[in-house]
């Protein structure tokens, strides 16, 4: 298995640990894929017993060897008798370490972050079925993994994710309390790190720096008189009938809360864009805002309900119409902004005047794999120099439905090939540093709690 270390690299880590894969091994698992060429069948499933005991905890061996599994279905090599022994070492030894972290937890009364926690599902789930073509064959796999409903699989996978968002607060609040504090990381150390893992470390992809502004297209006067006249006709009616609020959200707003009859969910401060924010916080529940006008359109505000720093709202949205005409000024004006700022101009200035601050584009990105660039920032990009400011490109605005306009300069360019010692240097004495760090903390709570391990990989034998 690569070692810990490495995984910030690989954009894996999630806590920094010598502990292999802790958290990792705890991690939803899977539904298996397709027999690999390893030398070493798995074993299966159907062996129980203990194979540890963790406070008043146990770790069952059916629980090491599904983790087995899964670690080789991720790629872990076993070519040998002797790698398979070592990996499931290495497994039960991180589940024995999860269970630590999860019971130091519900000590110290930590909850799970259930908003983090249900994306993370949702993500997961996600990730998973799309490696199947049909729902058929992600049922198939789930019973030949012994599943027998795909509830069953699913309570699995978010029972997991919420071991291992304890495993993540935990940690959290024990560094915000100093109890968890930094080690000092020598330059021979880091040198050495970098030395026994050169070979292992994953080439670098190709990245690219920019920044840039990114202007929307804009709706005409006239356009914007229409739909001024639209949203004022909406309030009047409210006016008259304010109980109808949700119905005219959803027959007439203009945005993804339509079905919804506008409903926004809960807000915090800062959300929305400051026109937005600054009404939606002033309003009482229950009472209609004016009409107010934001980079997105025209809008009406309810607020339902309002709890501290939080407040749950609806709005009524109506877009000013956008057609060809817009976006053909929209085009002229970014050449414009190119012209300026290649003869000199400042970019500070030109982003404060026109890039799109309703929009989620950063003005900097400091560098980016070139590979997960949309195709249009790649095709715009091809054979470009350091300094270069690239001709204006369309990029497709799917809230607006229609194009905004790029206008970019490279800022950083950097080719594919292998990590130097210098670009890795600070990464691997952070990570060195946390590795340690929890080392620490995992000796001390082993101290503090019964731990009797009683299987043995290499024996394949479980002690009474």
């Amino acid at each position: 298995m690569m070692p810990r270390l490495l995984s910030l690299l690989t954009g894996a880590a999630i806590i920094a640990a010598p502990l292999s894969v802790t958290l990792a091994q705890d991690a939803p698992k899977p539904a298996p894929k397709a027999a690999t060429a390893d030398t070493v069948q798995p074993k299966g499933l159907p062996v129980d017993g203990i194979a540890a005991v963790v406070g008043d905890q146990v770790v069952l061996v059916s629980e090491v060897l599904a983790a087995v599994n899964s670690a080789r279905s991720a790629g872990a090599k076993v070519a040998s008798a002797q790698d398979l022994v070592k990996l499931e070492q290495e497994i039960l030894q991180q589940l024995v370490e999860a269970e630590l972290l999860v019971q130091k937890a519900k000590e110290l009364k930590v909850e799970a972050n259930e908003a983090e926690l249900q994306r993370s599902i949702d993500d997961n789930e996600k990730q998973i079925r799309s490696q199947f073509k049909t729902e058929a064959e992600f049922k198939a796999a789930l019973k030949e993994a012994g599943f027998g409903t795909v509830d069953e699989w699913r309570k699995l996978q978010n029972d997991q994710l919420k071991r291992r968002n304890l495993q993540q607060e935990v940690v959290s609040k024990l560094k915000r309390d100093g109890k968890m504090t930094a080690i000092n990381v020598t330059e021979a150390e880091i040198n050495e790190a970098f030395e026994s893992n050169r070979t292992k470390l994953p080439r670098k992809e190709a990245r690219i720096g920019l920044r840039q502004v990114v202007l929307a297209t804009k709706p005409s006067e006239e356009s914007k008189k229409k739909a001024r006249a639209k949203i004022d006709s909406l309030r009047a009616d409210l006016d008259k009938h304010p109980e109808d609020f949700e119905n005219i959200a959803k027959k007439e707003s203009m945005d993804g809360t339509k079905e919804l009859g506008g409903d926004l969910g809960w807000n915090r401060r800062g959300r929305m864009v400051p026109e937005f924010d600054r009404m939606m916080f002033a309003l009482n529940p229950g009472i209609i805002s004016p009409v107010i006008e934001t980079s997105f359109g025209y809008h009406i505000i309810r607020v339902d309900r309002v709890q501290p720093a939080e407040v749950k709202a609806r709005h009524i949205l109506i877009r000013p119409k956008l057609d060809t005409a817009d976006e053909r000024r929209a085009k002229a004006l970014a050449d414009s902004i190119a012209t300026v700022w290649r003869a000199g101009g400042s970019f500070d200035s030109l982003s404060v005047k026109f890039h799109d601050s309703a929009g989620d584009e950063d003005k900097t990105i400091p560098e980016y794999p070139r590979s997960q660039l949309p195709e249009p920032y790649r095709n715009a990009l091809e054979g470009k120099k350091l300094g270069d400011i690239i001709d204006p490109f369309p990029m497709p605005d799917p809230s607006a439905g229609v194009n905004k306009y790029i206008i970019a300069q490279v800022t950083f360019l950097d080719d594919a090939g292998e990590y130097t010692l210098k670009e890795v240097r600070e990464r691997l004495r952070s990570q060195l540093s946390e590795e340690r760090s929890m080392r620490r903390l995992i000796d001390t709570l082993k101290k503090q709690t019964y731990v009797s391990v009683r299987y043995d990989p290499s024996k394949q034998t479980v002690t009474p």
